[in-house]
């Protein structure tokens, strides 16, 4: 719909009086005029539209529906307040496309609100800002409102379809404090971050659980399934009892990579602090080891040097030396990428980074919802596609060449 000849005859006369970025930008400039005066054409045109005759025809008689006057209607956008009149049908189905029925706010003031929010900025805070910037006043309400139809894009990211196999996956949860039927609960959020055969990576999903535990990742393994992934070739996890199984019972040929930093941090929990020092020295020589075989003829000398004084450390990585070891198989640019899970963590450092403002979250739709936004924020950051991807792929390739063609060819 054009805006017409006269809305901008009528621009153009309020331009030649203005003098002063007042007159062109204010409460009453001319911008201002031209906003207001161009939505309320455009929704009388919408009207005639759907009525199917023009203002005052005589075609409109006896059609069973036509106009009946109009309302008035403040919104808000990056120019403050406009009040405009909205045109009404006598039966009351007119919902207009330019200005939907319950719509407040028009133009990127609503982009603006939601960037803010995914940068971590409170409810009050952004209130605050757009007041100042902008000088219109909002309530928090209203930026929740806002942010709140993000829950259903949400929704349909979350049930998308997925690729067919992935390189690499990794698994890792984040806790928060959530507030449910009164009480203040732990909550994990759990994300998968998969990296897929051209070298891209993408947040697969996320999901609220009130603990992170084995099973509940199952049933998350389990949605992927659903959602078309057919193979996972290499699967990054911390040390979660029952895990490598949980993935192992969807996904049979996924090989478990266990993170070394993960395994390193337990390790230490039962070393001495005067130890902690020399200990790792030694352990570094095991985890940074050129072969399988190398690392666990250093791990022996560890337990001849260390094995009297310390009995839980070694029991770590005895008990999980299969999971831990799978990275050694692999030339130095895999290892990079699987043998910790790294890149999920830093997604958790950003969704931390925007969430430090928030030491209670109302429901899991106001948790999600801000993961979601820091998630979109920080993937425009990403590198595309992984370093060194192009040997990586061609390494992965000889070793899963069944599975692969398999699925691409």
């Amino acid at each position: 719909m054009k805006i017409s000849d006269e809305v901008l005859q009528q621009f153009k006369e309020e331009l030649e009086k203005a003098k002063t970025y007042q007159d062109l930008m204010g409460t009453d400039g001319a911008i201002k005029k031209l906003i207001k005066n161009a939505i309320e054409g455009m929704l009388d045109s919408e009207l005639t539209d759907e009525l199917g005759y023009e203002k005052y025809s005589p075609t409109g008689k006896n059609t069973g529906n036509s106009r009946n006057g109009k309302h008035k209607k403040t919104l808000k956008n990056e120019n403050g307040e406009i009040e405009i009149s909205v045109p009404r049908d006598r039966n009351g189905s007119f919902d207009p496309m330019i200005v939907k029925r319950y719509e407040r706010t028009i133009g990127p003031i609503e982009d603006k609100i939601i960037s803010m929010y995914a940068k971590g900025m409170t409810t009050r805070d952004i209130q605050s800002h757009i007041e100042e910037i902008y000088g219109i006043d909002i309530s928090p309400t209203l930026v929740s409102n806002i942010t709140d139809k993000i829950v259903h894009i949400i929704t349909q990211w979350q049930n998308r379809p997925l690729e067919d196999i992935y390189a690499v996956v990794f698994f890792d949860a984040i806790h928060y404090k959530v507030r449910e039927e009164g009480k203040v609960i732990s909550k994990a959020a759990y994300t998968c971050l998969g990296i897929d055969l051209n070298g891209n990576k993408d947040l697969l999903g996320l999901w609220i659980s009130p603990a992170e535990g084995a099973n509940f990742w199952l049933g998350v393994i389990t949605e992927l399934r659903n959602r078309g992934v057919k193979d996972i070739l290499i699967a990054c996890i911390d040390g979660l009892k029952g895990f490598p199984e949980a993935i192992n019972t969807v996904y049979p040929g996924t090989e478990i990579q266990l993170c070394v930093v993960h395994v390193v941090r337990n390790t230490l929990k039962y070393v001495a602090t005067k130890d902690k020092t020399a200990f790792m020295t030694d352990l570094k020589n095991v985890y940074k080891a050129s072969t399988e075989e190398l690392a666990m003829e250093n791990l022996e000398h560890m337990k001849e040097v260390w094995g009297k004084k310390y009995i839980l450390p070694f029991k770590i990585w005895d008990q999980n030396w299969n999971n831990i070891a799978t990275f050694f198989k692999y030339p130095e640019e895999i290892r990079y990428v699987i043998y910790t899970t790294n890149a999920v963590e830093a997604l958790h450092r950003q969704f931390r980074k925007v969430t430090k403002a928030k030491s209670l979250f109302p429901n899991d739709d106001a948790l999600i919802k801000m993961l979601y936004l820091a998630y979109k924020d920080l993937s425009k950051k990403w590198k595309m596609p992984v370093k060194k991807w192009a040997f990586i792929i061609a390494h992965l390739s000889v070793i899963f060449k069944d599975r692969i063609t398999k699925l691409i060819l």
